[in-house]
């Protein structure tokens, strides 16, 4: 055939295999055999190979067919993605209700409830019918942009069909209709899918994920589509940005305006009239959120009138007009086998329940801390009981207690054991706490604990420097202390035996490219600010907050190990058992040796002067907060600049907040100021402060 013959042929080809595809994968109801469809496609592809130049971007071919990204770009929402608030329970929900009822009931409205999918929200934009672009949520405003990676979900249509048998063009569309449309969902993972990617990831000694929406987030994101079209992730969408260009007037209707535009809309939606509808609806579905093919964790309860949602507007996070039902964490019993015990960095002895297995809330859990003994004693559980283990908040296992109708007189009372179980040192337990500790600073189990404390994001930030690789570089002798990082070369890394076998049945090592990552972020990590060394180095009762200020007080290391105990009980925010637990840390003379072969090794033990001396604390009293991105300076750099001149540096914006600095792309903590009336900074307003060490003129912003 020629060209125009081919042209022809491809776009019939297209037409047809994503009509099949959107029979399949969306109403799960195929026309034809896989033979057949393999044979539409095996067309396509050939014709598409011998005029490449007819390949479009919304050819089902092209599913996956962009090369790894190095990183994903940055995108601006036409409308902002908020967030719902929530109701922990019934009563929750019926304040809710109550609040927006004479609304609804005035004007005769509708709720609409949804079933809440447990995923990764996403939105998708198409222009003139074919998918352009898909981004993360991100912070509402701006995500990140996956398209290719959402490209290989076959669930998700690469253009919006128009003539769906029975739904016309007319009815999707109108004359006035946007050329450029926006809808939101959710990328889930089913749970046969992801219990056979833990099989794999398992099988070849990769770790597994811990639920199917970390899987699928995780998918969502892999630099390389390949990877995660292997994931078998679908879509749900459930929204449409800009509803009313359409000629949509209610939710519902925007639902069944996706369904007929070729989106997989979830089947299980209702329409209620009253309050006592949605009550039945959502004692149904955490009655049968089990034996559902994926994971949900509520119910989403929406006015279905699109008229009057706009007239409830939003607050600063949520719209007003729906709600999300949580659904209670859920609860199992289970055999406790086992309580051991688990040495801290700090030497702090922690109980740790080990109990047969059991999947909660989409995972499987094993094990969850009881916190300490006087917190066993509470809950009255000993080893051997049958318990209630259940998720907080969905996430962190938890014991809530014993059966104790079901105990038969074998179970058995635990106690604090009085030695080390990793050193066998003795256990001493000061005055007036609840924790045990360990005495013995050498201690191997305090020794990975303060290795990884040393490397992680808050401290020294070394960037690859995980559990696994700490925990081998031990075991195989050339890592002791947090000093001896600096000592590693590019060839002791890539010696480094990780303890895998490969196919071929060789050891495998760490490969050069990780080495040379991990040989850069050591080099980056030596200039990490004094307050992250001071918080890497463990010093008992010195978290990120007292170090900042015992940094912001002395400038460098020498000068806070000369400071006597008295001196430094006198510094705001320390006190007496603060300056006890520093001056100890710095009596210790394995401790003193550590820090000589960190300088030794060019570790920066002091900030740099600000113009040759200290200066003037000017701003002592005001608090400021950091969002967005700015300009001139780092968040950590502009925050240490205030902090020079005497500021409180926040994370969050608060009624005490005195400004809040705003940089491109701002997050909710702007929204927070506007809502509170907390006056803002722009970048240049904050270089004027650095440079002049003054606050800003009453009632500049």
């Amino acid at each position: 055939m020629d060209r125009d013959q081919a042209q022809a042929r491809a776009e019939k080809l297209c037409d047809e295999i994503s009509r099949h595809n959107w029979r399949y994968y969306v109403l799960d109801e195929p026309e034809l055999s896989d033979a057949a469809y393999d044979a539409l496609v095996r067309e396509l592809q050939q014709i598409e190979g011998e005029y490449p130049e007819l390949v479009t971007l919304d050819s089902p071919t092209q599913r996956v067919g962009a090369a790894p990204a190095a990183q994903f770009a940055s995108v601006r929402h036409a409308q902002r993605l908020y967030s719902l608030d929530n109701a922990m329970d019934l009563g929750e929900l019926d304040v809710w209700l109550e609040r927006v009822e004479p609304e609804v009931v005035r004007r005769g409205c509708s709720y609409v409830c949804e079933l809440k999918i447990d995923g990764s929200s996403i939105a998708l934009t198409y222009e003139n019918g074919a998918l352009v672009r898909a981004a993360t949520r991100g912070d509402g405003k701006t995500g990140e942009d996956v398209t290719v990676n959402i490209r290989t979900i076959k669930s998700v249509p690469l253009r919006l069909l128009v003539d769906v048998p029975g739904a016309g063009q007319d009815s999707l569309f109108h004359e006035d209709s946007p050329t450029r449309i926006e809808v939101r969902g959710e990328v889930y993972m089913p749970k046969e899918s992801f219990a056979r990617l833990n099989a794999e990831q398992d099988e070849a000694g990769q770790p597994t994920f811990a639920n199917p929406r970390n899987a699928a987030a995780g998918s969502v994101r892999q630099k390389d589509p390949a990877v995660t079209a292997s994931r078998d992730l679908a879509a749900f969408m459930y929204q449409i940005a800009a509803p009313r260009a359409l000629g949509v007037e209610t939710q519902h209707a925007a639902l069944e305006w996706l369904r007929a535009a070729g989106f997989k809309v979830n089947p299980d939606i209702k329409v209620c009239a009253h309050a006592e509808e949605v009550h039945a609806f959502c004692e149904w579905a955490l009655q049968v959120r089990n034996d559902l093919p994926y994971e949900i964790d509520g119910v989403v309860v929406k006015i279905d009138s699109l008229a009057l949602q706009d007239e409830l507007g939003y607050t600063a996070k949520a719209p007003r007009w729906a709600i999300a039902f949580k659904f209670p964490p859920e609860e199992k019993t289970t055999v406790l086998r086992e309580i051991r015990v688990q040495v801290g960095r700090t030497g702090a002895l922690t109980p740790v329940a080990e109990f047969d297995p059991v999947t909660v809330a989409g995972s499987t859990i094993a094990r969850a801390t009881l916190h300490n003994e006087d917190e066993i004693r509470r809950k009255g559980v000993r080893i051997g009981d049958t318990i209630i283990v259940r998720k907080a908040g969905d996430v962190i296992p938890e014991v809530v207690g014993p059966v104790e109708r079901l105990r038969d007189g074998g179970e058995i009372e635990w106690s604090m054991p009085s030695r080390c179980p990793s050193c066998g040192s003795e256990v001493w337990r000061e005055e007036g706490e609840v924790i045990p500790r360990c005495t013995n600073a050498g201690c191997s189990a305090q020794r990975l604990e303060r290795l990884g404390h040393w490397a992680s994001r808050g401290a020294l930030d070394i960037d690859g420097m995980g559990t696994e690789i700490i925990t081998r570089l031990v075991e195989q002798d050339m890592l002791h202390d947090v000093a001896d990082f600096y000592a590693l070369t590019f060839s002791d890394l890539t010696s480094l035996d990780l303890g895998r076998v490969k196919k071929d049945g060789t050891p495998q090592f760490l490969g050069e490219t990780i080495a040379a990552k991990l040989m850069t972020s050591l080099a980056a990590s030596k200039v990490r600010p004094l307050a992250r060394l001071l918080f890497g180095l463990g010093i008992r009762h010195v978290g990120s907050t007292v170090a900042e200020t015992l940094a912001s007080a002395y400038r460098s290391l020498d000068a806070l190990m000369a400071a006597a105990e008295e001196e430094l009980a006198e510094v705001e925010q320390v006190g007496p058992k603060i300056a006890a637990s520093v001056r100890a840390f710095f009596a210790n003379p394995e401790n003193l040796d550590i820090i000589e072969r960190l300088e030794v090794a060019d570790v920066r033990t002091a900030d740099p002067e600000i113009e040759g001396e200290r200066r003037e604390q000017t701003l002592t009293g005001l608090t400021f907060v950091l969002t967005g991105a700015l300009e001139r300076h780092t968040r950590d750099e502009a925050g240490a600049a205030l902090k020079a001149l005497g500021a409180k540096v926040s994370g969050s914006v608060s009624k005490k907040t005195s400004y809040v600095v705003v940089g491109a792309e701002p997050g909710s903590k702007y929204d927070k100021a506007v809502e509170l009336g907390i006056p803002t900074l722009d970048d240049e307003a904050l270089e004027a402060i650095i440079e002049t060490g003054q606050p800003p003129e009453e009632g500049a912003e």
